[in-house]
């Protein structure tokens, strides 16, 4: 951390530059509403010329890394269930080295915080080269990609100083549902009123976080002193969820150095789960909307796992929905998220998994605003 970064942590009562941007996560994100949103509704300008790509373009290639990837992820979800598009996430360092023999012909989404990342920024240009239509998704509007892309998509989420992305990753999800929704309206996949609902669901998001980052935040670092001794831990998460257990994962290894990995719920029992210990607790993402009939069914799915690990002795730190009985019966530790709709509770469950890395890493002494052997944006691949 450098000297000036951690005096203005410290002059604003926090320790680190992470936290402070985690506890930021309520203001910024309401800074990406606001630039797309009227009240309750789109702002058609903000979104350039992203509806007449989807009319055009029913196939869709997002390119990225890192987080930025994950968040990829979920809008695969995200753009797939609400717009009915047909979207691949790809490695942006795996996309700029495929055939360009393929007889697709998608629009291309790249993701970066920086927009100077250097093979996403290569993707970028492989996929202007191919002629295909291209949007970026970054948290700097001044960068390469805004400029390069044929629709830049600003995150607003304020200078992010520390190395593990937190809010400008929130606010990346929060564009990404707002893109799903121009998307299946553009396409006519979505009612006046689903549409309202949506957005009205999204608009809560700030608040929502707000209202539980102190909860969050004693419940993550009780965790902390009970699990720091951990070697590895697995995240586990169904549907969109499985985004957000890679994000966990990988949250966990660049702030703290202890192992982690992100696996879909299912997988478990085709071979992960030979890990299982001890020594080895899972993360296990359980949170779900009542009123979406496939969310439910993965939770279901999900408790039934739960009670299988319980009876094997596993250590599982679960997210729930708040007040649910059914996941503290079989759960060791719970940390509890207020419900929400399915495409918004993935932008709640991350902030937790922040924190708990956040604490993870102070636990064990390391400095989490500069972890060893990475930078903030990758400019040299």
């Amino acid at each position: 951390m450098t000297e000036q970064n951690q005096n203005l942590a410290h002059a604003q009562g926090f320790e680190h530059a992470m936290l402070r941007e985690i506890y930021e996560q309520p203001a910024a994100l309401e800074r990406t509403l606001d630039h797309y949103l009227v009240q309750n509704t789109l702002k058609p300008e903000a979104f350039g010329g992203a509806a007449e790509v989807f009319r055009a373009h029913k196939d869709l290639i997002i390119s990225a890394s890192g987080s930025s990837r994950h968040a990829g992820l979920a809008a695969e979800i995200m753009l797939e269930d609400t717009a009915g598009l047909s979207v691949d996430v790809e490695y942006a360092s795996e996309y700029i080295t495929r055939s360009t023999n393929t007889k697709r012909d998608p629009a291309v989404l790249v993701i970066s915080q920086s927009g100077e990342t250097a093979d996403t920024l290569a993707a970028l240009r492989e996929a202007i080269k191919r002629g295909h239509p291209t949007l970026a998704v970054t948290n700097v509007a001044t960068s390469t990609m805004m400029r390069e892309a044929s629709v830049a998509l600003p995150t607003e989420a304020g200078v992010e100083k520390a190395i593990p992305a937190t809010k400008s990753f929130t606010a990346q999800l929060v564009v990404l549902r707002l893109l799903s929704l121009v998307a299946a309206e553009a396409r006519g996949a979505i009612s006046a009123d689903e549409l309202q609902a949506a957005i009205a669901a999204l608009r809560g998001v700030p608040a929502a976080i707000g209202a539980q980052l102190d909860g969050w935040s004693e419940a993550t670092k009780a965790l902390a002193e009970r699990y720091h001794d951990a070697r590895t831990l697995l995240f586990l998460g169904r549907g969109i969820h499985y985004a957000i257990a890679r994000e966990g994962a990988l949250k966990l290894k660049e702030s703290s150095y202890i192992h982690a990995e992100g696996y879909p719920a299912g997988e478990l029992k085709h071979g992960p789960n030979a890990l299982v210990s001890d020594a080895v607790p899972l993360v296990v993402i359980a949170t779900h909307d009542p009123n979406d009939a496939e969310s439910e069914a993965r939770y279901e799915k999900t408790l039934a796992l739960l009670d299988d690990m319980r009876k094997q002795g596993a250590r599982t730190i679960v997210l729930a929905n708040r007040g649910d009985e059914a996941v503290q019966k079989v759960a060791s530790d719970v940390i509890e998220v207020d419900a929400a709709n399915e495409y918004v509770l993935p932008i709640l469950e991350v902030v937790p998994l922040q924190l708990f890395s956040y604490f993870m890493a102070i636990r064990n002494g390391v400095d989490v605003d500069r972890p060893r052997n990475l930078v903030k944006s990758v400019v040299v691949e």
